[in-house]
């Protein structure tokens, strides 16, 4: 079968119609779809604010007064307790008193600490011993953390595996040892929370929800991502640092699990023509363009390495040039691609020290010929949809992953810049040496 001839354009990265998409969603109202993330407007700020970062635009597309701005009302959104609101829309007054709808959570307060240490603060305005506090207070007994404290202080939101990254982002941020530690205020108990992620490990090699559910890359990357803020694991990512209970073979099992999301199902047209077929229902026919691949439909069937690619297992399936021109990457196993989980997956074997192990052509492609807007800019889910803030965002992440050379290098832990960490480090740095580092009321206890 013939290769489709591809326009070399198609494979073009876009970055100023990108930047007109972020600095839109910036300053412009954003489109009635996100009327209902009114309450996760820290959350949106934190996405469109890095991703100029990561674009390295945002120091030349905003004003300094326009940034003191941005971190003055990112400031307005604490909550007085500790922790931060999603957005001020609970505010009842600086002097109302606190009450159950005006509550902090905890995803609001780690992009709201993630959105300053963007915009080049060092969280001198931050109440730290409150929010550390508080996160204590969010931990469950068996490790695992909820989202919020509702009515009667019970923990409230799911067990759930993006609630502990969430935590040790905030503990990294707030209390590692570069800001000089909080001698006063009782940390969480991390050994509890380590081994509630370890428990979450699904029999597939990835990391699930809570114990005994299914392995998603979303809550994979988030149960690797708070062992390295933890700093549970080593700098090659192949065991613990200190306890070593993540063996060389367990991680080996991770990684080829992530390896393994990688998939030539790239559109839902395919996913609907097959069901259709396999119901007795009539399809009405599509175009060529719309389905890849004709006849792979085996999951996990993309060789993870050479070697694997000569099994028998692979010789038995019917793979065109033209089907391996686009690789996505899906979020659990039989899924079709999405953009999203193309850095949920790339940034943990970012972490591991593995993303060479991915299929940058075939990924880049993905994201640049059949997710990127070409008029608007920014990322849809899907092939043919249109762009929005998560999945732009995490689109372009994973570019920087993949060091596109129009990107600055991305931190895959954070999901920040590499420069934006390393400023935050040498200002934490700095502030402990002298001594100045503060808490929104008063300077720190000691140092560890």
């Amino acid at each position: 079968m013939a290769t489709k001839s591809i326009p070399p354009e198609s494979s073009t990265f876009h970055k100023e119609k990108h930047v007109k998409y972020w600095l839109r969603c910036l300053k412009t109202h954003l489109p009635t779809a996100y009327i209902p993330n009114e309450s996760q407007r820290v959350t949106l700020a934190f996405f469109i604010l890095s991703a100029l970062d990561i674009l390295d635009v945002l120091h030349f597309k905003t004003t300094p007064a326009e940034r003191a701005e941005y971190k003055e009302w990112i400031l307005r959104c604490q909550h007085p307790e500790g922790g931060f609101r999603g957005f001020t829309g609970t505010m009842y007054g600086r002097n109302a008193a606190v009450n159950e709808w005006d509550a902090a959570n905890l995803a609001a307060t780690y992009f709201a600490l993630a959105a300053l240490i963007v915009l080049g603060e060092d969280l001198e305005g931050v109440k730290r011993r409150e929010t550390l506090d508080w996160v204590r207070s969010l931990q469950r007994s068996n490790g695992s953390f909820g989202e919020v404290i509702g009515r009667d202080g019970d923990i409230e939101g799911g067990e759930d595996m993006r609630f502990c990254y969430l935590a040790a982002g905030v503990r990294w941020m707030l209390r590692k040892e570069e800001t000089g530690g909080l001698e006063r205020v009782e940390d969480i108990d991390v050994e509890s929370l380590v081994r509630w992620i370890e428990s979450s490990v699904a029999y597939e090699g990835g990391f699930a929800q809570a114990p005994f559910h299914e392995a998603h890359a979303g809550l994979t990357y988030s149960g690797v991502g708070a062992l390295s803020l933890l700093g549970r694991l080593s700098r090659k990512g192949l065991e613990m640092s200190d306890r070593k209970t993540i063996s060389h073979s367990f991680v080996e099992g991770l990684i080829k699990w992530l390896v393994s999301r990688q998939t030539l199902m790239i559109s839902e047209i395919e996913d609907g023509l097959a069901m259709a077929e396999e119901n007795g229902e009539p399809s009405n026919p599509m175009p060529a363009t719309a389905v890849y691949p004709p006849k792979f439909h085996v999951q996990g069937a993309h060789p993870a390495s050479l070697g694997d690619a000569g099994k028998p297992e692979f010789e038995t399936i019917e793979v065109s040039p033209e089907d391996m021109l686009w690789i996505g990457v899906n979020g659990r196993t039989n899924k079709v691609a999405d953009t999203c989980y193309t850095f949920w997956v790339g940034g943990t074997l970012g972490i591991l020290n593995q993303v060479h192990l991915q299929d940058f052509n075939g990924i880049r492609r993905f994201l640049l010929e059949k997710t990127q807007h070409k008029i608007m800019g920014g990322f849809g889910k899907m092939p043919g949809d249109l762009p929005d803030i998560l999945h732009s965002y995490l689109g372009l992440a994973n570019l920087a992953v993949m060091r596109e050379p129009d990107l600055k290098s991305i931190d895959p832990t954070l999901c920040i810049s590499v420069s934006t960490r390393e400023e935050f480090e040498r200002k934490a740095t700095t502030g402990r040496r002298s001594g100045s580092l503060s808490q929104g009321h008063g300077q720190l206890d000691g140092v560890h």
